[in-house]
């Protein structure tokens, strides 16, 4: 990259870095034997699609919960279970003991008795406790550093998921090698050591599943930039995973110089005045890293970015911008959908929306271009589609989108 004067970098560090801490913070992302385990089917990997979710029984359709959506007032037990195979909640952290411990521990105990309240109405929905994300992968260097390491920590996720009440466990590692928040530890070794602690957490899994007559998932969130298939060993790791969801989102934002798209599904052919990725770029690196299509769940954005615009040209697409921040799809449904002084347009080759009234500029997803994505889903034989994140689309707008386009 140009290296620019140091007071411009420092400038950028802390406005990417503000940037991610918002999108979590508002909801607006924020990843050998098939599974090395025992008598596992393909059938019980997918099982927990109800008949009210699909008719593709195999399909995964995963959700993640932010603990602090309690906070506003959305909690667990609004989510129609019904309608999801898989809930990751979001997020444990990494103690200074490089062990797992509560990331909201005055409103997480209630959050896990309500979350193991939706297996009631849905005894299949299987829930994952997600450690780490963007501003709490800081210790996960230090945990996969060591044999020692791996499996004290491995031991610590096994005891949580116990007293919790949790299926399995999902790691949000952001990023080994490189990237992440520029506080965190990373080393080369990271992308060695992230096989080796995913080996281990999988053989801890299997070992406490056989002493309890059960299977325990283990799953991971990953990215969908080049950097991560380059960081990680993705032709090993999926020999140790149930699945893993890619990121591909956050391909644009507020980081950027220009207007662009959130989530491409297929990267535009036209000229552009920025770096250009997409949906399909990124699950096209992890197939063609070796990892195996079948396991992969791709990640939906609920949420958008809306730019206050200092260009006029292009309907604002790739115009310069002096603002821009995250807004949860169920804002972009009540303030700016039916708003008649915006106009909705669609991008015919990225197939994506983006609403346009002379100074702003927002990109998100709506029912056209979820459809698009769940039938790219079926024709690459992915496993299925992650959702970031569920109080974003309370009305289950989108999700619902996301069902119909599965069958």
């Amino acid at each position: 990259m140009i290296k620019f004067k140091n007071i411009f970098v420092i400038l950028m560090v802390v406005i990417v870095t503000a940037t991610f801490i918002i999108r979590d913070t508002f909801a607006a992302k924020p990843a050998e034997t098939s599974l090395n385990t025992k008598n596992l089917s393909s059938s019980t990997l997918h099982e927990g699609a109800s008949s009210s979710l699909t008719e593709n029984p195999s399909v995964i359709l995963a959700g993640y919960y932010t603990a602090w959506s309690a906070y506003s007032g959305f909690t667990p037990d609004q989510i129609d279970s019904a309608k999801l195979t898989h809930i990751s909640y979001a997020f444990a952290n990494i103690g200074p003991d490089l062990t797992v411990q509560m990331g909201y521990p005055d409103i997480d105990p209630q959050n896990f008795q309500l979350l193991n309240g939706l297996k009631k109405k849905n005894p299949k929905l299987k829930t994952l406790i997600s450690i780490g994300g963007w501003t709490w992968s800081g210790r996960f260097s230090d945990a996969a550093r060591t044999d020692k390491s791996r499996k004290e920590f491995a031991k610590s996720c096994i005891a949580f998921i116990k007293q919790h009440g949790f299926d399995g466990v999902d790691i949000d590692w952001e990023y080994p090698v490189s990237g992440g928040m520029p506080s965190n530890r990373t080393r080369p070794e990271d992308k060695q050591n992230f096989t080796l602690l995913l080996k281990t957490l999988r053989e801890a899994l299997n070992e406490q599943g056989a002493a309890d007559q059960r299977q325990y998932l283990l799953t991971i969130a990953g990215g969908a930039g080049s950097s991560f298939a380059r960081n990680s060993e993705l032709s090993q790791i999926h020999k140790y995973l149930d699945f893993a969801t890619i990121m591909t989102y956050d391909f644009h934002g507020p980081w950027d110089k220009y207007t662009d798209f959130l989530s491409p599904l297929y990267t535009d052919k036209n000229p552009s005045p920025q770096y250009q990725a997409s949906f399909d770029t990124a699950v096209t690196a992890w197939v063609n890293a070796s990892f195996p299509s079948e396991k992969l769940v791709a990640g939906i954005p609920f949420y958008g970015y809306v730019y206050q615009t200092s260009g006029e040209k292009n309907n604002g697409l790739f115009q310069s911008f002096s603002i821009a921040k995250a807004i949860p799809y169920r804002k972009i449904a009540e303030s700016y959908e039916k708003n008649p002084a915006y106009m909705r347009f669609f991008h015919s080759q990225a197939k994506v929306p983006w609403l346009y009234n002379g100074s702003h500029f927002i990109s998100y997803e709506d029912k056209e271009s979820i459809s698009y994505k769940s039938q790219y889903i079926k024709s690459k034989n992915l496993a299925g589609a992650m959702v970031w994140e569920l109080s974003q689309d309370k009305n289950d707008t989108l999700l619902n989108a996301l069902i119909e386009g599965f069958k």
